[in-house]
């Protein structure tokens, strides 16, 4: 069982930065592939990021390739996403989620989920 808390979110204007952070509870964290994704008003959720299970390997979308940067540090059982230029079409509910093994980039191949963090970019 693993059980994640985001934090982070916030107001900010176009061009500016936000880190996000995924809390994670549980011993096993390292075994869980983490992912962020996000929903916009209206829209269905999309993978943002991903990252494996002892951060080696990383994807992204590319809408936000080059500017967001997903870490972990297992040590602390917490994974971050920075992100940097933000566009006001960021704006979003930022979710992350963990599964056991590889990373997948579809939310239906991921188990658990925080409540997620909101996202403002204002133009």
């Amino acid at each position: 069982q693993v059980q994640l808390v985001e934090s982070g979110g916030g107001l900010v204007q176009a061009g500016d930065s936000l880190r996000l952070s995924c809390a994670a509870s549980g011993r096993t964290f390292s075994s869980y592939a983490i992912a962020w994704f996000r929903q916009a008003a209206g829209k269905e959720r999309e993978f943002v990021t991903a990252i494996s299970q002892f951060g080696r390997n990383t994807y992204y979308a590319d809408s936000v390739k080059a500017r967001f940067t997903i870490s972990r540090d297992n040590a602390q059982n917490t994974v971050y996403l920075q992100m940097n230029s933000l566009k006001p079409e960021d704006t979003a509910v930022y979710y992350c989620a963990a599964r056991f093994g590889a990373t997948k980039s579809r939310s239906n191949e991921y188990t658990y989920w925080g409540q997620g963090t909101q996202v403002t970019v204002s133009s």
